[in-house]
């Protein structure tokens, strides 16, 4: 998402990337990010809060209209919960959310994306 957020604003496009994994898009360069500290795949607020989604939505684009400086990255001011123990269930050095189905899953995944790569189509 970051590279193509880059490919767009180097054509004229704006774009604002909404993400979680703050050194990542960092990393990649984006001209605009809106961060938020919340476990990944929920950078636009918390499952079934409207009014946050809503509100999240609205600062990103408020910055597609403020935002000038390339590289800005403005963190909402949204907590997950009452402290960061989701963090120590998330980033753990087991993965425990790649257990079982879900490990054979991801193993057969990496495999078919290597066959990919060795015959020339990704």
């Amino acid at each position: 998402m970051s590279l193509v957020a880059r490919h767009l604003e180097e054509n004229g496009i704006p774009t604002v990337v909404l993400g979680c994994a703050r050194d990542i898009v960092e990393y990649a360069g984006v001209a605009r990010f809106l961060f938020t500290n919340f476990p990944l795949g929920n950078p636009c607020g918390k499952p079934f809060d409207v009014t946050m989604q809503r509100e999240i939505v609205e600062m990103a684009l408020r910055m597609l209209e403020t935002v000038e400086k390339p590289g800005t990255t403005i963190q909402t001011p949204y907590v997950w919960g009452e402290d960061e123990s989701w963090k120590r269930k998330i980033f753990t050095k087991e993965q425990p959310f790649l257990a079982g189905e879900a490990y054979d899953h991801w193993m057969k995944a990496k495999a078919k994306y290597r066959e990919l790569k060795q015959s020339g189509k990704v």
